[in-house]
């Protein structure tokens, strides 16, 4: 086998496939273009789905590509194993309709075995089939494979829902005696091991899913595809000869920066991995046009970077470190991708400030955590968890990481509560914002006119009028600018290839549309295409038409004299805030809810014109608060509703669909908020309403497991049953689950209370036996199946016993080992915990005198003992 570069691996790939009539697709972005089922691409075929499903027809029927992909479903792998990664590259072969079987394994025995190519001993290759594709079987047989090497297994069959489908072969690579015995079980079971490393992938998508047949019965596609899928990191590894993908020249040079930063040897520890993965992600990701926010793709860079920056610290790297490694990255792919070094300054601007900022809240986020560890008991308040996020830019994960390692979890339901309160507060910010940049002189000297073409139209070509350092003003925009308590409308501005996200609309001081952008090259004169994301107006516009529906139920019900206080409307809900003597019942609730369901169901169009101001008030239109009107004005008829809007709205009051009630709150001084959904997201308000959702979960969880715990020490405690069954799609699903958190939050702390008294008679009970291991002042002994809390509480109890000396307990818990150190003496309590956590796969400290930590090998318990024992 020849040794390559990855380039060259890559180069090997595509002119293979260019020579057997394939057209070489270049990479697309890692930000997928009109897909919004798609957060980040993350497959080779994912650009390419179109062809698949039959609503786009290639120039030519065979494929090749090298597609950057990028996924964090398993971030928390990264590092821990030699193939885990957030981005990678996948070579993939694809055949629209033309060829099938008889073509893709020759050509993939030839590519993979002859000198000219890669040159693998076919010997070492391992061939999986799925049990009743004997076609695919016999087909390897004829072209040389030997039958030994042919494994039957389940798993060969790709398959998500209805749809295209079918059976997969993939091949398998042997490493040899070095990586670990030759069980081929390992293949056919599809367990994870270093010797045996799946190289290729090929997905013979010919039937047609659907439900309630079984798997013999789906009926054959009319136009039989190919879709193969190569790793290339695992391919690196396995041609360059290295034990991971790490130290493949895609990784390599990058932790060889990294030791030179940290003036530490790589010997394989898991911050190296970390930091190489996760830097090369958010190169990436950058450079293709992401932004660092905190939601959505900006929220998974936020992650990876700071991630990134916590385990610099683990390597001893107290100081900004992760621009000087852009350059290296760059130069490590530059031969593929030389466009990153067009974007190189920029990527390195957005790393170098979001690091030093977050630099500057980490020394401090860690002490308030440590603080909050050690005055909580196993579980971190959710509100707390928030604050390092809101405050210190701790993302939850880094929290749980860090949380982890001390033997503790964070309340996720309470987190997010938190954060969806600081949502609501961001977006009154941004409304303050807005206000602030037109007091810039140059928008206040900007008088050409633009046009507002949203009530017609979603998606137009128009001129740029003028440019600013952050947007651009177009001569007619479908972009709604938030006003009257409407968000602006999200979106794209395309230019010859290139994606702009709308980052916010603005009105301007003379009225113009600024479209705000993060970054930008764009010049006056330019034509660009302006795409309104139709599904988010269509849901805005339903938000906004029922909120007057529901404002007119309010004034009908509760009286004349309630008036709007303050509103605001997007694609995910609706927030209306309006004025009255007391908090209303949950039975007044339900009742209006009911009755804007029924406004809702008559269908009655809604008719849009304009006139005066006077005449509109005249004929008792309702004025929104905080609005300025022009002379002419836009009246909104609709369920004899009359009101003055600006807003987009439906055309037929059919077009909402349904209404839902999610919460009402005091905001103070008379005034009350209610937040709502309609059209499909009322369909969503169990996501909506996680917090809750999650809170049952948890608490569940925690009963379940509080009586488990009892069950293994014999403990009798009194027990309950719960009817968790909910309605969907109504506020009295909120009452449910609001009384359903209460009861079982009171059913928690009543097992609590009951397993505490137990343990401790339970742990007690032992404690002369635990005493007899004292040796030399030193207590160093594994114990099983005590809670955190408990744990501290019998180290402490040992050491009043010994006086002075140390007592050191490796508790297995939970499938997890939590480490106590406790020490009056010479011994370095946070020292030894850290140290010995090590060995264990974790991590984590503590003062002179006591010291936690959670490590996840279970295994690693004898180990760790003796590493205690050896330096103490």
């Amino acid at each position: 086998m020849q040794k390559r570069t990855g380039h060259e691996i890559k180069e090997v790939w595509l002119k293979f496939f260019e020579a057997k009539g394939h057209k070489i697709e270049d990479s697309a972005s890692l930000i997928p273009i009109n897909d919004p089922t798609l957060l980040w691409i993350n497959a080779g075929v994912a650009p390419l789905k179109g062809y698949f499903d039959g609503s786009r027809m290639p120039d030519n029927p065979r494929i090749v590509n090298a597609q950057k992909c990028l996924r964090t479903n398993d971030i928390d792998n990264v590092g821990l194993t030699a193939r885990h990664h957030t981005f990678f590259e996948m070579l993939g072969n694809f055949s629209i309709g033309d060829y099938f079987r008889d073509e893709v394994i020759p050509w993939a025995l030839e590519l993979l075995t002859s000198k000219q190519y890669y040159g693998f001993d076919q010997s070492k290759l391992y061939i999986t089939v799925y049990p009743t594709d004997q076609d695919t079987k016999n087909k390897w047989i004829e072209v040389g494979i030997d039958p030994n090497h042919i494994i039957e297994s389940i798993h060969n069959y790709w398959e998500i829902g209805s749809g295209p489908c079918g059976p997969c072969t993939e091949i398998y690579y042997d490493r040899g005696e070095a990586f670990g015995k030759g069980d081929l079980s390992m293949i056919r079971d599809d367990v994870e091991n270093d010797r045996f490393i799946e190289v290729w992938n090929i997905v013979f998508s010919q039937f047609n899913a659907k439900p309630n047949l079984s798997r013999d019965e789906y009926p054959e596609l009319p136009s039989k595809n190919i879709d193969t899928g190569m790793g290339l990191e695992r391919m690196a590894c396995v041609i360059q000869g290295v034990e991971t993908n790490f130290e493949t020249d895609l990784f390599l040079p990058v932790i060889k920066h990294i030791e030179s930063i940290s003036n530490t040897s790589y010997e394989g520890q898991m911050s190296f991995k970390v930091i190489a993965d996760h830097i090369r992600t958010v190169v990436f990701a950058i450079s293709d046009g992401a932004t660092l926010s905190n939601d959505g793709r900006g929220y998974v860079l936020r992650r990876l970077l700071r991630r990134a920056v916590k385990h610099g610290k683990q390597l001893g790297i107290d100081r900004p470190f992760l621009t000087p490694l852009v350059n290296t990255v760059i130069e490590m792919m530059d031969a593929s991708y030389p466009y990153l070094r067009k974007t190189q300054a920029f990527t390195e601007q957005v790393i170098d400030k979001e690091e030093k900022k977050f630099l500057e809240t980490l020394a401090q986020g860690e002490k308030i955590l440590q603080q909050i560890i050690e005055k909580s008991d196993h579980l971190i308040d959710g509100a707390d968890a928030f604050m390092l996020y809101d405050t210190y830019g701790f993302p939850v994960e880094l929290t749980e990481e860090y949380a982890f390692q001390q033997g503790y979890r964070v309340d996720k339901a309470g987190f997010s509560l938190a954060m969806e309160a600081q949502k609501e507060r961001a977006r009154s910010a941004r409304s303050s914002t807005a206000s602030m940049q037109t007091q810039n002189p140059e928008y206040m000297q900007f008088k050409e006119k633009s046009t507002f073409v949203g009530y017609e139209h979603t998606d137009i070509e128009s001129v740029i009028i003028k440019t600013f350092d952050d947007g651009i003003v177009v001569k007619e925009t479908p972009f709604y600018a938030e006003s009257g308590g409407q968000v602006s409308d999200q979106g794209v501005i395309l230019k010859a290839g290139k994606v702009y996200t709308v980052q916010d609309v603005v009105k301007l001081p003379n009225g113009q549309f600024l479209h705000v952008l993060d970054t930008h090259d764009l010049k006056t004169e330019d034509t660009v295409t302006l795409k309104v994301d139709a599904v988010l107006r269509k849901r805005t516009q339903a938000h906004h038409s029922v909120t007057h529906l529901l404002y007119s139920t309010l004034r009908e019900q509760l009286g004349a004299h309630v008036s709007q206080q303050g509103s605001l409307v997007g694609p995910d809900y609706l927030r209306f805030d309006f004025n009255h003597v007391s908090l209303l019942t949950e039975a007044a609730l339900l009742d209006i809810e009911s009755t804007v369901n029924k406004k809702i169901r008559k269908n009655s169009d809604v008719e849009i014109h304009q006139t005066t101001v006077e005449e509109a008030k005249k004929r008792g239109a309702i004025a929104e608060i905080g609005e300025k009107y022009e002379h002419l004005v836009r009246v909104i008829d609709m369920n004899d509703t009359l009101d003055l809007c600006g807003g987009t709205h439906v055309k037929n009051t059919a077009e909402i669909e349904q209404f839902a009630i999610v919460s009402i709150e005091s905001k103070g001084s008379g005034i009350y908020r209610i937040t709502a959904l309609a059209k499909d997201r009322v369909y969503a308000i169990e996501e909506f309403l996680q917090g809750f959702n999650e809170n049952i979960r948890q608490l569940t969880l925690k009963a379940e497991s509080l009586i488990k715990e009892a069950q293994a020490l014999n403990i009798q405690l009194k027990t309950k049953i719960f009817d968790k069954k909910t309605i969907m799609g109504s506020y009295q699903d909120v009452l449910n689950k609001r009384k359903m958190v209460v009861t079982l939050q009171k059913y928690v702390k009543s097992l609590e209370k009951q397993l505490e008294i137990e343990r401790e008679k339970h742990s007690l009970n032992e404690l002369n036996d635990y005493l007899k291991e004292a040796k030399d002042g030193k207590i160093i002994i594994k114990v099983e199946g005590i809670d955190p809390k408990t744990l501290k509480s019998l180290a402490d109890r040992l050491m009043d016993h010994l006086k002075q000396g140390l007592v050191f307990l490796v508790n297995t818990y939970d499938n997890k080992l939590i480490l106590v150190a406790k020490s009056l003496g010479d011994v370095h309590a946070g020292q030894l915990v850290k140290n010995a956590a090590k060995i264990a796969g974790g991590g984590g400290g503590g003062r002179p005198d006591f010291a936690q930590a959670g490590a996840k090998d279970v295994n690693k318990a004898d180990d760790v003992i003796a590493y205690v024992k050896a330096n103490t």
